[in-house]
């Protein structure tokens, strides 16, 4: 196995680590909502401390539901990940095909012996 394909193996066990473990191990039964947000969390410690608190502004869309709302999180990242993904991939498609078109190139060391020969 090359160093590339243990790398990757532990990055993915890493994550699967940090998705299952927290269900696991039961962290945040103790919460009405254990995996909210910080938006909701923090909301709910503004309240707490300030009960009269108005905020500054409102969203422009309020999801008729969490579900929805969910879902467009999802999408946002989605989105968020393929833009990357083809960045990334339009980078590293340039760099192999300048690696490439300097190594179809003659080098100026092998022409000018060449000439001179």
């Amino acid at each position: 196995m090359n160093r590339n394909t243990k790398i990757n193996a532990l990055l993915v066990l890493a994550v699967l680590a940090l998705a299952v473990l927290p269900l696991a191990l039961g962290l945040g039964d103790h919460k009405e909502e254990p995996f909210t947000g910080a938006d909701g969390q923090a909301e709910a410690v503004i309240t707490e401390l300030e009960p009269d608190y108005e905020p500054w502004f409102s969203p422009l869309y309020e999801p008729p539901s969490g579900e929805i709302e969910s879902g467009l999180f999802s999408l946002q990242a989605a989105l968020g990940a393929g833009v990357l993904a083809y960045y990334f991939g339009v980078h590293r498609g340039r760099r192999q095909g300048e690696a490439r078109a300097r190594a179809a190139q003659p080098s100026d060391d092998a022409a000018g012996t060449e000439k001179s020969g």
